[in-house]
């Protein structure tokens, strides 16, 4: 694999590949081809900005020439990733680039070959698929309209063949697996080319599908029908995409559907009725059920679920035997608890029947909340008396209770407040103290896990509802749950846990205070720790995650407990720093290492040093293997530890200096953010130990700062480096070097001139000035060519220096120009003269505008899930915060007085000019 990687940039190597692919006999060796061709063309083809193209012309244009012939003539299984690369291909080249892909592919259409129109139709899925998320742009709609004008009628007509076929060949299964499966990929493509509008083609042709689609639902072939009770098989893959397809047209094009929408409607209330409870079917179940959910909820459909019958039935045949607690569930809480934690708590329940049924529920409560509440309170009524009878035979009646009673009550719900907005008619207070308190007081932790889980929950969804006495109660409650054997039932209580911590209480601060957790600090600290060794969550990112949040709540609380837990963090890191697989994990890590070095030096600076000891063999041996994914977080950490130092650099980081200037580092875009910051905390620190011990280095330092000047993406970088050499270099280290630097600039201002460039170019010119002031500015410009200086101030300073955002960053720009106004003698009587007065009008600008006020949330509060991304991105530690930097500082308190003294000064000296 690393050798294919290393050749992979020569020309021909895909084409290498795609032979191998079609003549090789052995068929191991042709789906590695294709699957190595898919990764590849994931990897390569897209052009980056900044970066080179990785795949030539000649190739690009050899590979879209072959593809689809080679694809459709290919076995299945190479058949599908050819199909990924294809779509892939697409994404960024069709149309402009790829302008025969479509008819290309339609005139196979007419080959009769299904195994050669399902390789289409799949490749056409895969291209279509992103108009079902993409937003509305001309861009967008020219493509699609160019799609239909190709696609749609050859579609009609191939749906309309493949209907007759099914028919003609309805005692072969063979055949009828086959046009199925090209059924069911035709519905999932009106579905993608129906999204976004409804296309005239479709809307005269509404007869034909909507006829055919309706009599697919009510079709039941014993042929089809599968024994397995876990996989979907043709028949409920096709049924599930066609309530999908009605569920579109009945919410977003009800005019148009109304004529079809009463059949639609009996049909799958029909299949509804009569659907076993199978895992099979659950697609069809909750595609079924969110069909009737968009329904229920629009206006001229309401008079359909008037009667109390249908309600009543609806509730009795549809709603409560769909929020069972199956076996399969059972299975699931207790093997894969994962997943089972991705569905129940993050929301990617999509396609369960229980969601389904609550959204259901939802859309019912719109307009009917009086009789539905009522219907259902005689429900969760019953099933807790069935509970209370015999607790250890019926508590999946209880659990089926607490869910009935969360979907009435929740009307809205946010992931930062849980349910914002609750049923009037739902007591949820006294059902917390009746139902659910008893369960979370019970002194087994592990008795009825799936009920305790559910308790958890519901004080996580209705934190905002309840009242802080009640929480304040759970608080103990849920530390003692962290303790539970089943991973769901621990990690919810972690997670319930971290969510309250960041409930806001009166002016801003946290809803639950430092002081009201005190009688718990020991026991919580203890039990999370505790709850990572527990089998199955050594790396529990819902644990790690409340472990940053006590960390961040408590504050000076934790500083007794700091020498004994952060032995633990680093153990911790030096496990995953083996095997990085969890990037939520260890991003908390991080972050709560950072939260222990703040909250324990802001207390006591010295003891900086003994965090030093306990992290540095770990970072060592973390940055010798390379840890790609770790070693921005060690240069965070590393800028924190280093700005707390007072005095010098301390000699174990001078040894590491030189490693940092290498270029391998540079490369890779993650690690830029944290390297310029760690080498500015290097020049604050010690620009002068630096200059002293290692003037050596700085040739090494500039060519950083020559690499990020180059590129759009990260020349900010480079001038937050460059500012830091001004500022903290001794004036003759440098002095050498200051021309090539500003001719560097100008030539990336007359290659590319982008706005941020000019920003932060206007910062540093003013910054210099200040520095070193402003005759020294006006000479290093004319030495570079004669009247330079001028130029610079004409065409750049005056009329870009508005653009200039950001307070620190106005404050120099406005003392650097009032200098340049009243400490350089060539504004005053020379050619540049004429520009005195502009330039004071662009000051005067820069103070008048308005400033941007918006204050950032309190790290406290930050959602970390926002900071996206493993590979490329690079993940700020929130808790690793720089504090901003400003140069003049207290030398300079208001500018506009500055010029008030520095005007009064000059005209002194200068009368009557």
């Amino acid at each position: 694999e690393k050798f294919l990687e290393s050749v992979e940039g020569n020309q021909n190597y895909p084409l290498l590949l795609l032979t191998l692919l079609e003549k090789s006999q052995d068929n191991v060796i042709r789906v590695c081809a294709a699957v190595t061709f898919k990764n590849y063309i994931k990897r390569n083809w897209r052009i980056v900005e900044d970066e080179p193209n990785k795949i030539s012309d000649a190739d690009r244009t050899a590979i879209k020439a072959n593809i689809v012939n080679l694809m459709l003539s290919s076995p299945e299984q190479i058949q599908k990733q050819l199909s990924d690369a294809i779509s892939i291909i697409g994404r960024e080249d069709f149309p402009q680039k790829w302008p025969d892909l479509l008819t290309e592919m339609v005139t196979r259409f007419r080959s009769g070959d299904f195994h050669i129109i399902n390789g289409v139709l799949r490749t056409a899925h895969s291209l279509f698929k992103r108009y079902r998320h993409e937003f509305k742009s001309n861009e967008l709609w020219t493509e699609i309209k160019l799609v239909l004008d190709t696609f749609a009628l050859p579609l009609t007509e191939l749906f309309k063949a493949t209907i007759e076929l099914c028919q003609t060949h309805g005692n072969d299964i063979n055949a009828l697996k086959v046009l199925f499966s090209s059924l069911t990929l035709i519905s999932k493509l009106f579905y993608s080319l129906n999204f976004q509008d409804l296309p005239e083609f479709f809307e005269d042709n509404m007869e034909t599908w909507m006829t055919n689609f309706h009599s697919l639902l009510t079709l039941d072939n014993k042929l089809l029908q599968t024994d397995d009770e876990e996989e979907a098989g043709l028949l409920e893959l096709l049924k599930s995409q066609i309530c999908d397809n009605a569920a579109l047209y009945a919410q977003k094009y009800d005019e148009e559907f109304q004529p079809y929408l009463p059949r639609f409607v009996t049909a799958i209330w029909n299949l509804l009725v009569s659907t076993g409870q199978e895992v099979k079917y659950d697609l069809l179940v909750s595609n079924a059920i969110q069909f009737l959910a968009s329904v229920c909820e629009r206006p001229h459909y309401k008079h359909l679920f008037e009667d109390h019958n249908t309600l009543t039935s609806i509730c009795e045949k549809v709603i409560v035997p769909n929020m069972e607690f199956r076996s399969a569930d059972e299975e699931a809480f207790e093997d894969n608890s994962e997943e089972y934690i991705r569905r129940d708590l993050e929301g990617s329940d999509i396609d369960t029947r229980r969601r389904a049924a609550c959204d259901l529920v939802r859309g019912l409560c719109k307009f009917f909340e009086g009789p539905v509440t009522a219907i259902f309170s005689g429900y969760v009524n019953s099933m807790l008396a069935e509970y209370a009878k015999n607790p250890g035979q019926n508590w999946k009646h209880k659990d089926a209770a607490i869910y009935l009673v969360t979907s009435l009550a929740s009307k809205a719900q946010t992931q930062k407040h849980g349910i914002t907005q609750a049923n009037e008619l739902v007591n949820l207070t006294e059902f917390f103290v009746n139902h659910i308190l008893p369960d979370l007081k019970s002194c087994n932790v592990n008795e009825f896990p799936v009920l305790k889980a559910d308790a958890i929950k519901y004080v996580m969804i209705f934190r905002s509802q309840l009242p802080k006495e009640q929480l304040l109660q759970a608080v103990p409650l849920l530390i003692a749950h962290l303790q539970a054997e089943s991973t769901v039932e621990h990690t919810y209580a972690a997670h319930a846990l971290e969510r309250l911590f960041t409930m806001r209480g009166p002016n801003n601060a946290t809803l639950i205070t430092s002081a009201e957790l005190a009688p718990f600090t020991e026991q919580l600290l203890t039990n999370l720790f505790k709850a990572l060794t527990l089998p199955g969550s050594a790396e529990n990112e819902y644990i790690m995650k409340a472990i940053m949040r006590s960390f961040s709540l408590l504050q000076e609380a934790i500083v007794p407990y700091i020498p004994i837990l952060i032995g633990q963090l680093t153990h911790k890191l030096l496990l995953v720093s083996k095997n990085p697989s969890k990037p939520h994990f260890n991003h908390y890590l991080f972050e709560s290492l950072c939260l222990s070095v703040r909250i324990t030096c802001k207390a006591n600076p010295t003891t900086v040093i003994s965090f030093e000891e306990a992290l540095f063999p770990v970072f060592t041996e973390i940055l010798q293997n390379d840890v790609q994914e770790f070693l921005p977080y060690v240069f965070q950490v590393m800028s924190l530890l280093l700005e707390i130092h007072s005095s010098s650099i301390p000699a174990s980081y001078m040894a590491l200096f030189p490693h940092l200037l290498q270029p391998a580092l540079w490369e890779r875009t993650g690690n830029i953010p944290p390297l310029v910051r760690l080498l500015q905390a290097y020049l604050e620190k010690g620009g002068a130990s630096i200059a002293a011990s290692a003037a050596d280095k700085i040739p090494g330092l500039l060519g950083v700062f020559q690499k990020l000047i180059a590129s759009k993406a990260n020349d900010h970088q480079g001038f937050y480096l460059l500012n830091s050499i001004i500022e903290n270099m001794p004036p003759e280290s440098i002095l050498q070097y200051r021309k090539q630097i500003f001719i560097l600039l100008f030539q990336r201002l007359q290659s590319s001139k982008t706005t941020k460039f000019i920003k932060s170019f206007l910062v540093f010119v003013n910054l210099y000035c200040v520095k070193y002031g402003a005759i020294a500015l006006q000479e290093i410009f004319d030495s570079i060519q004669p009247k330079m200086f001028g130029m610079v101030l004409e065409k750049i300073i005056i009329p870009e220096v508005q653009k200039v955002s950001g307070t620190v960053e106005k404050k120099i720009c406005a003392v650097g120009i009032t200098k340049i106004l009243t400490e350089c003698p060539a504004m005053m009587d020379t050619e540049y003269t004429k520009l005195w007065t502009p330039l004071l009008q662009a000051l005067i600008g820069l103070f008048e505008l308005p400033e941007d006020d918006s204050i950032p949330d309190d790290e406290h509060f930050i959602d970390i899930e926002d900071t996206p991304g493993y590979q490329t991105a690079f993940s700020q530690l929130a808790f690793a915060g720089r504090k901003e930097h400003d140069p003049i500082g207290d030398a300079v308190g208001n500018p506009k007085i500055l010029l008030a003294q520095s005007l009064h000064k000059l005209s002194t000296a200068c009368p009557g000019r």
